[in-house]
Formats: C-alpha cells, sequence, structure tokens
C-alpha cells in the first residue's frame, strides 16, 4: 500500500482477526495511546521506527515491523520509557502488555494489516 489513512483495520498473523487502529498522520501517531485507560487489539503507528511510554497509563508492548511487515523485534514497556529507535522498522505495533505473547507475535513472523473499506 503506498499511502496510509488513519482509520480501523484487521491485523493478520499468528491469530486471525485482531482489531487494529492504524494511525498514519502525524497527528494520531503524537497522540497514540496518550490518555487512554486501554486498547482493544493494536495500534499500528506508520512510518514509526521507535516509540515512548511518557505519559501512558498502562505496561505496552511495542512489536517493530519492517517496511514488508515482518516483526523484528518484541518488547514491553512500562510507562515513563525512552525506546530505542530501530534502524530497518518502518511501522510500529502497539498493544497491552501481555497481548503479543497471547497472539503468538514473534520476530520473522510476518504479518498482514488489512485496512477496512
Amino acid at each position: 500500500m503506498a499511502r496510509w489513512k488513519n482509520g480501523p483495520g484487521t491485523l493478520h498473523g499468528a491469530q486471525l482477526g485482531i482489531p487494529l487502529e492504524i494511525a498514519a498522520s502525524y497527528r494520531a501517531r503524537a497522540r497514540g495511546l496518550l490518555g487512554r485507560d486501554g486498547i482493544e487489539g493494536a495500534l499500528l503507528l506508520t512510518p514509526a521506527s521507535g516509540v515512548h511510554t511518557f505519559r501512558m497509563r498502562f505496561a505496552i508492548d511495542v512489536a517493530y515491523l519492517s517496511r514488508d511487515f515482518t516483526v523484528l523485534a518484541v518488547r514491553t514497556m512500562r510507562p515513563g520509557r525512552l525506546g530505542r529507535p530501530r534502524l530497518r522498522a518502518r511501522h510500529v505495533l502497539e498493544a497491552e502488555a501481555g497481548a503479543m505473547a497471547r497472539w503468538g507475535l514473534r520476530p520473522g513472523l510476518r504479518l498482514d494489516v488489512e485496512p477496512a473499506g
């Protein structure tokens, strides 16, 4: 996909049909999960190569994805942390802590993102 747009979608990978929210604009990426108490599914930040959890209310799992949506690394971050940017990462996937382990996301797994509509 050449140009991403903000909105809902579905993430396919180790588990089928994970609800996804796509944040493609600068404003949507900057807001991310700030001010929320949780998320149903995951948030895809694109383009992005790193994240922080300053002012967040809960711990999150972060998956760094390559241009073709291959998982490069998965980390759990507590609130108030600055994650190291990944040089090869083009997208970042965020979810509540523990969700990615339940979904079976691990380095090397290739994901598929399906925007709604």
